[in-house]
C-alpha cells in the first residue's frame, strides 16, 4: 500500500481480523471487515465533496461509529481529523472551526443547534448530520435544508477501496489543547505520532486480541482515543462505545461483554465503585484499569484492591499523544506516588532552570523526546519555539524528579491549569471571560478540591469602584461563553489581590488563602 499511516489500518486488519468484532455500540456489533467497508464509502464521498489530502475535518458527537468511521476515512485521504470537544460552547467551537480552517463538519443530530450556530463565518462548507441509530437500523431525523444525512451519504457512495500516499510524517490530527494565554492552540499529530505511541500502549499493556476495552470516556480527549480505541484496533481486539457514561451500566457491560480493559480519569473510576451495583457486580473478566489526569484517591484504590483488581498510572498529555510515563500495577506500592517509567519508545528528562541536566532526585521541569512527540502546533510558530528545548525535547511545564530507577515523579505544575473531572481548564481563559464584566477591576481562577471531580475552578473577584455583582450575575455572563465545567463552582469577592512588586497577582497566597 502507498499509505502507511493510521488510515492503512483497517485495510490491513480486515485481512487478518475480518470477521471479528471491532466495535460493540448501541448493541450492534460491527466486525472489522463492516467497519472498513464503511470508513471507504466514507472516504469516497468525502472525496466526492472535495476533501483532500491536507484538508480539514471536523467531527463533532459523542462516542459512536462514526467517529471511528470519520478518523479512519481522514487517514485514508490523507485529510486532518479535527475532533471537537461536545461540552464546548458555541463561540468556542467556532474558534477550532476557524482556526483550523475545517472544510466539513460532521456531527451528532442531538448537537445541531450548536453545530449550527458554530459554523458560521468558517470555511465549513458541507454538514453530515449522524443520526443517533446510523449504523443500526438504518432510520433517519429530519434535517434543515443543506444538511445531509450521514447514514444516507454512506449507503449512496461506493466501497471502493481507497490508497492514497500517507507517510508516517504526515499530519493526522489536530486537537485542541486550552491555552494558557486564552486561546486553545491545536496540537499538530503525525500518522507517526499517532502509531508509535499505539505501539508503546500495546507494548506498555500486553495488549491482546482476545482483550474487550469498553470506552466511557470521551474519543475527543487524545487519552481515551490514542490509548484506549486505537491501541485496541491496531491489535485486532474489541471495543464497547458508550455514549454516555452510566456507573450502572458500564457496570452490566463489563459482566455482559467480558471487558478486560477500562480506561478513565479518577471521577469514573470514583462513581464506578460508589455505585449501590458495586459490590455484587461481575468484574472478573476486567484485569487492565488505566487512569490518567490526576492521582486516584486513596479509598478508591481500596475499593478496587479489594475486588482483586489493580491500577496502572499514567502520565503524559496531548503533546506527547499523550502517553509518557506508565506506573504498572506490579510496581504501584514499591513506587506508590510515582507516575512510573519512560514508555517503551519514549524518554524523559529532567531540566534545571538554566538548561543543564537535574541529578536524580533533584526537582527541575520534565521534557520529553520520542516519535510520539509533536513537532509542531498548528499554526503557532512562537507556542511552537517556546515548548521545545534542543530542538527535540518537549518542555512540559510539569515540575518532578526522577529516582534511582528512573521512576517520575511529579511533584508540581508550572502552568495554573486545572484538571477537573479529566478536563483541563486553564484559568486565563476563564479569567478573561469573567474580565468582560465591567463591575470586575480583577479576577483570578484557581483549583479547590471537589470530592467528586478532583477540582473545580473558584474566582476570585475584586470589583470597581461603586460597582455591584453577584455570583449568580457572574455565573449566568459566563453560560454559553464557557463549557460548563469551566465556569466557577463558586465566587470569592475580596477588596485587594496580593500581588508581587511587578503588579501580578500572587496566586499562590491565593491558594494558600482560598483553595480550601
Amino acid at each position: 500500500m502507498d499509505n502507511n499511516g493510521v488510515g492503512s489500518w483497517l485495510h490491513r486488519r480486515r485481512i487478518k481480523s475480518g470477521t471479528k468484532a471491532a466495535v460493540i455500540s448501541g448493541g450492534h456489533t460491527v466486525t472489522y471487515a463492516e467497519l472498513s467497508d464503511r470508513t471507504d464509502r466514507l472516504a469516497n464521498a468525502l472525496k466526492g465533496r472535495g476533501v483532500a489530502k491536507g484538508d480539514r475535518v471536523a467531527y463533532l458527537g459523542e462516542n459512536h461509529p462514526s467517529f471511528v468511521e470519520t478518523f479512519f476515512a481522514c487517514g485514508l485521504l490523507g485529510a486532518i481529523f479535527v475532533p471537537l470537544n461536545t461540552r464546548l460552547a458555541a463561540p468556542e467551537l467556532q474558534f477550532q472551526l476557524q482556526d483550523s480552517g475545517a472544510r466539513l463538519l460532521i456531527g451528532a443530530a442531538t448537537l445541531e443547534v450548536i453545530a449550527a450556530a458554530a459554523v458560521a463565518d468558517t470555511d465549513v462548507s458541507h454538514r453530515l448530520v449522524v443520526a443517533p441509530d446510523d449504523g443500526t437500523d438504518g432510520s433517519v431525523v429530519k434535517l434543515p435544508s443543506g444538511v445531509e444525512h450521514y447514514g444516507e451519504v454512506l449507503d449512496a457512495a461506493p466501497a471502493t477501496p481507497l490508497d492514497e500516499s500517507v507517510t508516517l510524517d504526515d499530519a493526522a490530527m489536530i486537537l485542541y489543547t486550552s491555552g494558557t494565554t486564552g486561546k486553545p492552540k491545536g496540537a499538530l499529530l503525525t500518522h507517526g505520532n499517532i502509531t508509535w505511541n499505539c505501539i508503546n500502549t500495546v507494548v506498555d499493556m500486553d495488549l491482546s486480541r482476545n482483550d474487550v476495552a469498553l470506552m466511557i470516556s470521551p474519543l475527543f480527549h487524545v487519552a481515551s482515543l490514542d490509548m484506549g480505541l486505537l491501541p485496541m484496533l491496531l491489535k485486532g481486539a474489541t471495543v464497547v462505545l458508550e455514549s454516555k457514561f452510566d456507573a450502572g451500566r458500564a457496570l452490566q457491560l463489563v459482566a455482559q461483554h467480558k471487558v478486560t480493559t477500562l480506561n478513565g480519569v479518577p471521577t469514573t473510576f470514583q462513581m464506578l465503585c460508589d455505585h449501590p451495583g458495586w459490590s455484587t457486580a461481575d468484574l472478573t473478566s476486567l484485569e487492565k484499569l488505566t487512569c490518567g489526569g490526576s492521582a486516584v484517591p486513596g479509598r478508591v484504590l481500596e475499593a478496587y484492591e479489594q475486588r482483586g483488581i489493580g491500577f496502572t498510572s499514567c502520565y503524559g498529555m496531548t503533546e506527547t499523544a499523550p502517553g509518557t510515563t506508565m506506573l504498572p500495577v506490579s510496581r504501584s506500592k514499591e513506587k506508590a506516588g510515582s507516575a512510573g517509567l519512560p514508555h517503551f519508545f519514549t524518554d524523559v528528562r529532567i531540566a534545571e532552570p538554566l538548561g543543564g541536566i537535574a541529578a536524580l532526585g533533584e526537582v527541575g521541569e520534565i521534557q520529553i523526546s520520542g516519535p510520539n512527540v509533536i513537532k509542531e502546533y498548528w499554526n503557532r510558530p512562537e507556542a511552537t519555539a517556546e515548548s521545545y528545548s534542543d530542538s527535540s525535547w518537549f518542555r512540559s511545564g510539569d515540575m518532578g524528579y526522577q529516582d534511582g530507577d528512573g521512576f517520575l515523579f511529579v511533584s508540581d505544575r508550572i502552568k495554573d491549569m486545572i484538571i477537573s473531572g479529566g478536563e483541563n481548564i486553564y484559568p486565563a481563559e476563564v479569567e478573561a471571560a469573567i474580565a468582560e464584566l465591567p463591575a470586575v477591576g480583577s479576577v483570578a481562577v484557581i483549583g479547590v478540591d471537589d470530592q467528586k471531580w478532583g477540582e473545580v475552578p473558584r474566582a476570585i473577584v475584586t470589583l470597581r469602584e461603586n460597582a455591584s455583582l453577584t455570583e449568580e450575575q457572574l455565573r449566568s455572563h459566563l453560560e454559553g461563553r464557557l463549557a460548563r465545567y469551566k465556569i466557577p463552582k463558586s465566587v470569592v469577592f475580596v477588596e485587594e489581590m496580593p500581588r508581587t512588586a511587578s503588579g501580578k497577582i500572587r496566586k499562590m497566597d491565593l491558594r494558600k488563602q482560598y483553595a480550601l
